[in-house]
Parts: structure tokens; C-alpha cells; sequence
């Protein structure tokens, strides 16, 4: 489990960027890139308006209304199915290797659609609290298909891990070994799991998401020898199975360098307990974190072929020097799938022109939504890009910051970006990349109930996660 939520290379050091030298950049315009800022599915219509999969915004607008979450299904299954094809082909037997699984981190964005589309790619899910493993048992994502991560399981969520067969429990902390062992015995099962290890590299565009230093709230340490203490506890335990090692260094990453060095160190670590105990684990989990673009400046992000392939040399090449036979190893991808193929939909408000040091201008643009459905540009500062998408306009850019309506000088959408300057009322505004994060950081803060989440396909849009409404919001007030 992480805070997998970092800002991108233009925010990251969690401070709001600034067009203070340049000016700002008009989004991109949809290309069908798979490494595009939108998803693979968006285009433009004749008349100029956006669309998702055929889906008119125009028309999703009309009859879904604003906010809302729109996110493109063939996309996400394209991409899931990239990252399968990629890790099955790379470590395969034939290349010296064990072979690959890869589990979708449902903290990005679940839903039981989104369970079931992955899955069905697939793609087994990577769970992290009791609501996300209810929501892939529910997509019908069988138990062993499922991983449950978390820094503070529950006795609840670790109870209904084994009753329901999931197939590996990445334990956190040595208290947790005793527990996991108590509750599978009590269940008369043995619980599979993995030691999530600190290994002192980390990596992602801000600290909040750096998650393998020793100074952080995950994982066992291995430089302090706390890892290989739950290992010799799981081993010494009847109720559980050993299958492996996890590592997760960070998120938003763009480099893979990071995780040729992890992967290194939890390599050695599997070797040096096979000598030590004659205990060969199967299984190395190398975490995710991989990265995306939020606008045109983001450097391009390693595809899901790169990935499988530096990984797979230096897995290789670390076993080839150890000496173990290599392990199945795993890798736990969520914005990276989901994040480019969902956009969020706005309407207009308020527009208005405040005055900067300098005599220069910034348009503010009101909408509809805000902090409340992306937290992310108040939180980390995060850089995001708009675009019109009800029509298309010649009229000259201007710098504008896109904001939202709740009661905070930091409900920022945007930052900075180029808008028509013709601009107004009643125009729909769509922010690309926020399929990942968006709907599942969001809040009811200011008691604004938060947006239903569309799956665009076909020419056309359904509910998969319905708007909440005021009567929603009223009905958790007891009095």
C-alpha cells in the first residue's frame, strides 16, 4: 500500500506552479496517444466539442449533468491489457525467468465495474481496506486473485482475507505476523503471505508518496533487521505460508532506475534467507508507482513494455549473481491504467479578471466542482491542464486559473492554463488525466455531494458509480 497520489513533474516540490517567466500552455489537443495527457478514446467532433468513445460531452453534460467523472472502458482495458501481455512476455521460462502476474491498486479508482473490466484483462486487484476488498469480491474477482496490503489491518479485514481465500496478505509490521497466524488457525486455514520491506530507495515526485525510507509509517525494515525477524516468525507459524517479498518505493514515477535498485536489494534479501533457512520464496513483489503525464510538459512515462523489460534484466541478471533460481514476480500498477482514461467534466460559472503585480491579467474561472472531486492540486500543489469542450473558439488566449466553488483561497483545479478568452457562463470545461485519484480521494466537503462516475463506450455513456445527492449526504445526519 502507498499514498499513491504524487504530484507530477511540474509540481513536484508540492508547491503550486507558476507561469512567472512563460506563458501558459493551451491543453493538447486529443491524438489518440497512449501516452498522451488524454485518453486514447477522446476526440473532437466536427463542431468542435470533445467527445469519449463516440460520447458526445455536450450530450453527457445534458443529461448526467456537472460534475461528473468520465472514464473511457476500452481505454482502461486497453492498458490493462498492455501491462499483462507485457510482464507475461517478458518473464517467461523461455527468457530464464518464473513468469509475471499483475494486480490493479484499487486505491487509484474501484468500482465494481472497473473490477470486473481489469479482471477480465487480466489483472488480479490489489486491495488495501475493507471497502476495496468488499468492492472486487463483489466484481467477483476470485480470493486468490486478490492481495490486501495496509499499514493497520483490522482483525475484520484480516478475517475476511482468509475466509475468502485471498491469496496474499502483505504483512506490515511484526505485531501483525501473530495476528495473521492467530486468525488463520482459528479459521483452521493457512494464510499465504508476503513481508512488505523498507529497503532505503525511494522515489516519486513528492515526499508524501516516497514510501521505502526507513522515516515512514510502511513496511519492515532491512537495514534494521526487522524484515528478516517477521520472516523467521512466519516460518516458526503452522497457520502461515512464506510466498514472498514486497517493495514499493514510491509513486508518480517516471525513471525506473529506482526500482532496478529496490528490486536489487529485495533479490539479495530472498537469497540470503534461502541460505540462512533453506526457505526458497516464490514470489517478489516489485510494487508500482509508474507514472502518467497531467499536461503536455510531463515527460513521457516508460511504457508498460519498457518496464517489463528492465525489470526482467535485472531480475535476470540478479539471480544469475546470487544464485537462486529467479522468483514469479508481481507488480501492482493503478494509475497508470486508470488514471489517462478518465476526465472530469465542469460547467462554467463565474469568470473574472483580477489584476497582478505588473499590470497583467489572470482570468478566473469558476466551476462547478473543485477541491472536493481532486484534491490533488490543494494537497500537492499537482499540475493539471483544461480545455473547452462544448465548442471550439478563435478568440485569443488568455492566462486563466481554473477554480473551484468551495470556501477555500487554495480550491484551485488548474493553476495555469491558456483559455479562449471568450470563455463564459454555461461553457463545459474537461480536466484530462484524473481517472486515477479523483473519485477516490473525494470528499462532501462543504457538504457538496460528490460526482457519479461515467463509463464512456461505444458512442455511449452509463452510471457505474451513481451521483451522490443531498438527500444521500442528509440521510448519514442523525440529529
Amino acid at each position: 500500500m502507498s499514498s499513491d497520489n504524487a504530484p507530477t513533474a511540474a509540481g513536484s516540490t508540492g508547491e503550486a506552479p507558476s507561469t512567472s517567466g512563460r506563458a501558459a500552455a493551451r491543453a493538447p489537443e486529443p491524438d489518440g496517444a497512449f501516452t498522451g495527457v488524454w485518453s486514447t478514446g477522446a476526440t473532437r467532433t466536427d463542431d468542435g466539442a470533445l467527445a469519449v468513445a463516440g460520447a458526445d460531452l455536450r450530450a453527457v453534460a445534458a443529461e448526467h449533468g456537472t460534475p461528473a467523472y468520465v472514464v473511457d472502458e476500452q481505454d482502461v482495458r486497453a492498458r490493462s491489457r498492455a501491462f499483462a501481455t507485457a510482464f507475461g512476455e517478458a518473464f517467461t521460462t523461455e527468457a530464464g525467468l518464473a513468469g509475471a502476474d499483475v494486480y490493479y491498486a484499487g486505491k487509484a479508482f474501484l468500482s465494481v465495474a472497473v473490477a470486473r473490466w481489469v479482471h477480465e484483462e487480466g489483472l488480479g486487484i490489489d486491495a488495501s481496506t475493507a471497502g476495496e476488498l468488499a468492492v472486487a469480491l463483489r466484481a467477483g474477482v476470485p480470493g486468490e486473485a486478490i492481495g490486501l496490503h495496509g499499514n493497520n489491518k483490522s482483525d475484520d479485514e484480516l478475517r475476511t482475507a482468509v475466509d475468502h481465500g485471498v491469496g496474499r496478505i502483505v504483512v506490515d509490521s511484526l505485531p501483525e505476523v501473530e495476528r495473521v497466524a492467530a486468525i488463520a488457525a482459528e479459521a483452521g486455514s493457512v494464510a499465504q503471505v508476503m513481508v512488505r520491506v523498507t529497503t532505503g530507495v525511494h522515489a516519486g515526485g513528492h515526499e508524501f508518496i516516497a514510501t521505502a525510507h526507513e522515516d515512514q509509517k510502511f513496511g519492515l525494515s532491512l537495514a534494521a533487521g526487522t524484515a528478516r525477524k517477521a520472516v523467521d516468525e512466519i516460518l516458526a507459524a503452522d497457520s502461515l505460508e512464506l510466498v514472498g517479498l514486497h517493495s514499493h518505493i514510491g509513486s508518480q514515477i517516471l525513471d525506473l532506475a529506482g526500482f532496478e535498485a529496490a528490486a536489487r536489494a529485495v533479490l539479495r534479501l530472498r537469497a540470503e534467507i534461502a541460505d540462512a533457512t533453506g526457505h526458497l520464496m516464490p514470489e517478489v513483489d516489485l510494487g508500482g508507482g509508474y507514472g502518467i503525464r497531467y499536461t503536455d510538459e510531463d515527460a513521457l512515462p516508460p511504457t508498460p513494455d519498457q518496464i517489463a523489460e528492465r525489470l526482467a534484466t535485472v531480475v535476470r541478471a540478479a539471480c544469475a549473481e546470487l544464485g537462486p533460481r529467479p522468483p514469479r514476480i508481481s507488480i501492482e500498477p493503478g494509475r497508470s491504467v486508470v488514471g489517462p482514461a478518465g476526465l472530469t467534466l465542469y460547467t462554467v460559472g463565474t469568470v473574472k479578471d483580477v489584476a497582478l503585480d505588473g499590470g497583467a491579467t489572470r482570468a478566473y474561472v469558476s466551476v462547478d466542482g473543485g477541491m472536493s472531486d481532486n484534491i490533488r492540486p490543494a494537497l500537492y500543489g499537482a499540475a493539471y491542464t483544461a480545455a473547452l469542450a462544448n465548442r471550439r473558439s478563435a478568440a485569443p488566449d488568455v492566462t486563466a486559473r481554473v477554480v473551484g466553488k468551495h470556501c477555500e483561497s487554495g480550491d484551485i483545479v488548474v493553476h495555469d492554463v491558456a483559455l479562449p478568452g471568450d470563455v463564459h457562463a454555461g461553457d463545459l470545461l474537461a480536466v484530462p488525466a484524473t481517472g486515477a485519484y479523483g473519485r477516490s480521494m473525494a470528499s462532501t466537503y462543504n457538504l457538496v455531494p460528490r460526482p457519479p462516475v461515467l463509463a464512456a463506450s461505444d458512442g455511449s455513456v452509463r452510471v457505474i458509480v451513481r451521483r451522490e445527492t443531498l438527500e444521500d449526504v442528509l440521510g448519514l445526519d442523525v440529529g
